[in-house]
């Protein structure tokens, strides 16, 4: 399948040395749409626009009535109805409950983002009161580690970052030196579990909507961290810089790709460059400002080291003006002049005008509306994505005609409506989500199962899962007892000293950290609506001869030898309860204790080895 983000590609390659695989497809939609004769004629006049809202994801989502099951006692959860209904249609059952020591790592992880510790564990696997597993749940999404988890969802999605792709010579003025503050906000805003719509409404518009406090205009940073691109005066420049915004915002909070209506009406969906420009109207009303705590604008050119501490990058309304669909893409050939609106497939009848300046506020309050049939969709399918595996929608960021259609479509609603009548809380989605049964089966295959539906789209079992860089990198540092609780300022990864946890790195446009970009880290030019997960010699190289895994399996050799003064067989059991939580089986203690007594070899000794080898095992790698 051919998916339509494709087509805003070829005009981000001027400026990105894309791969060529990338090059390839954008080369071939290029010479299909110059075909395109709509490109000349950009109303959208051909649409059906009753037919079009009946697909699927433009239609309101509703909730559905608890489906019927015969093995009525497993459901432990609404969402659990639904996946043992579509079990049984296909004459399969879920598996059964992970054992209680791996159901306390996975949730652990899933909702921290940090292992637990052997001190947790033990209190878990020791309470044996019917509602253990719903408090220790309880204690986590209260945990301040829930909102950086979370964070490390959204900023991908925010395609945030601290400098520019185009960046010459030692020009920082085009920078971001305080964007940490953005990101704070989006950790603290997961915290205090403000309402998924208001999160969104002050990302767009915090400064004139209502509710939003002073520490709420950080979150202007979601579109005032956005790439800027040198010779902003040029028309053509602009124009690639809204096309960003519209980009972001459509398929972050829409699940929409609507940046490929900015040369043609949309090849799949019923998007059209009327309706392109009218979003690309409203951030051509707006200017991106460095503004001080005392409400000024920085003026000129203020590189990252001569910029105020107190210094926010936001963005506030500038000229309001309208924009005339630039033809086929070109700045030069201007259509009819377009009012700043929203999209006509998700407005009742003609869209209305926005009127409230550049229409920020207006634009927020369209995109959570709760006639809206698309928001609520996209952000329960990304949380379902993010606590098992692989989201209901396999194209999270395309509800469109050219992405999937949801693998349960009743649930995917139920969930969405549901979200939205318990006043958008994160924290609600990912609690129910976790508590399910759903949630709680073993990864364990079944080779008749398996036979049955090997990519187990009907969910009998739970995803095996490989840990972001986020989570490894965090567990070592924990586990080893370095770990800095600290936020502000991003510390570069690589920096020796940098013992935060990995969300506060910096993150770079012109060039992502190696460490990010070996373990699948997404490109921070672009919004990424998923990460890949690789498997390649690089990253085995890394965890070989990294100056940060080599330090810390010194740090974790000697924190063992001060915690366990005796032989080598309590060290090795200690050391199995930190990192994975369990005593080692007699054979893992027999190879670990023939390897340990060997001579050392090369300038780390063997438990400093034997630390290394665990830290690159699989089990802490990935999870059940």
């Amino acid at each position: 399948m051919i998916h339509a983000t494709s087509c805003q590609s070829a005009r981000r390659h001027r400026r990105r040395a894309w791969s060529c695989a990338r090059l390839f497809s954008v080369c071939f939609l290029f010479l299909f749409f110059a075909a395109d004769t709509r490109a000349t004629d950009p109303v959208g006049d051909s649409i059906d626009w009753k037919k079009e809202k009946e697909f699927w994801s433009f239609q309101v989502p509703k909730a559905s009535p608890q489906p019927k099951v015969t093995n009525r006692q497993w459901p432990r959860q609404p969402v659990d109805y639904f996946i043992l209904s579509r079990l049984e249609q296909r004459k399969l059952s879920p598996s059964k409950e992970a054992d209680r020591l791996t159901l306390v790592r996975r949730v652990t992880l899933d909702l921290t983002g940090l292992p637990p510790t052997p001190t947790e564990v033990q209190a878990f696997l020791h309470d044996r009161r019917a509602d253990s597993y719903e408090k220790l749940v309880a204690r986590l999404l209260d945990s301040p580690a829930f909102g950086e988890r979370m964070a490390s969802l959204w900023l991908p999605l925010a395609r945030y970052a601290e400098d520019q792709a185009h960046m010459v010579g030692a020009d920082s003025s085009l920078t971001y030196p305080n964007a940490f503050r953005y990101r704070e906000w989006v950790i603290n805003a997961f915290n205090r579990d403000l309402p998924y719509d208001q999160f969104i409404r002050f990302q767009l518009a915090a400064d004139s909507v209502g509710g939003a406090k002073s520490d709420d205009m950080a979150a202007l940073g979601f579109l005032g961290l956005g790439p800027k691109y040198y010779s902003r005066g040029r028309p053509d420049v602009m124009a690639d810089e809204w096309e960003d915004r519209v980009d972001t915002i459509s398929r972050a909070t829409l699940g929409l790709t609507v940046a490929c209506a900015r040369c043609h009406d949309h090849k799949f969906d019923p998007i059209t460059m009327r309706d392109y420009y009218a979003l690309a109207g409203v951030f051509a009303s707006t200017k991106m400002v460095n503004k001080t705590a005392d409400g000024k604008n920085l003026e000129g050119k203020v590189t990252a080291d001569k910029m105020p501490a107190d210094t926010a990058h936001l963005v506030e309304d500038g000229e309001v003006q309208n924009l005339n669909i630039f033809l086929r893409g070109n700045v030069e050939a201007k259509g009819p002049l377009v009012e700043r609106s929203f999209l006509h497939i998700l407005s009742k009848g003609e869209p209305v005008p926005f009127k409230d300046g550049s229409g920020r506020r207006e634009l927020a309050e369209a995109i959570v509306s709760r006639d809206n049939p698309l928001t609520a969709r996209v952000m329960v399918n990304r949380a379902w994505g993010l606590f098992f595996g692989r989201p209901l929608v396999p194209t999270p960021s395309n509800l469109g005609h050219s992405g999937m259609t949801p693998t349960h479509p009743e649930l995917l609603d139920d969930l969405a409506v549901r979200f939205m009548q318990g006043g958008w809380s994160v924290k609600s989605l990912a609690r129910e989500l976790v508590l399910s049964a759903t949630y709680r089966q073993a990864s364990r295959d079944d080779a008749k199962k398996a036979a049955a539906d090997a990519a187990n789209d009907s969910l009998w079992r739970m995803n095996r899962r490989r840990l972001s860089i986020e989570q490894w990198r965090d567990s070592v540092l924990a586990i080893t007892g370095e770990l800095t609780p600290a936020s502000g300022k991003s510390p570069e990864l690589d920096d020796a000293k940098n013992l935060r946890r990995t969300v506060y790195a910096r993150v770079s446009r012109l060039k992502l950290n190696d460490l990010l970009m070996q373990f699948d880290y997404p490109d921070a030019n672009v919004h990424a609506e998923k990460r890949s997960t690789t498997i390649t010699p690089t990253q085995k190289l890394f965890l070989l001869n990294s100056p940060f895994v080599l330090e810390r399996a010194k740090v974790f050799a000697a924190k063992l030898a001060g915690e366990v003064p005796g032989g080598d067989k309590p060290r090795i059991e200690r050391a199995y309860q930190l990192l994975f939580g369990r005593a080692p089986e007699r054979a893992e203690v027999s190879a670990a204790v023939e390897f340990l007594r060997k001579p050392t070899a090369g300038e780390m000794s063997r438990w400093e080895q034997y630390a290394q080898m665990l830290f690159a095992s699989n089990e802490m790698l990935y999870l059940d």
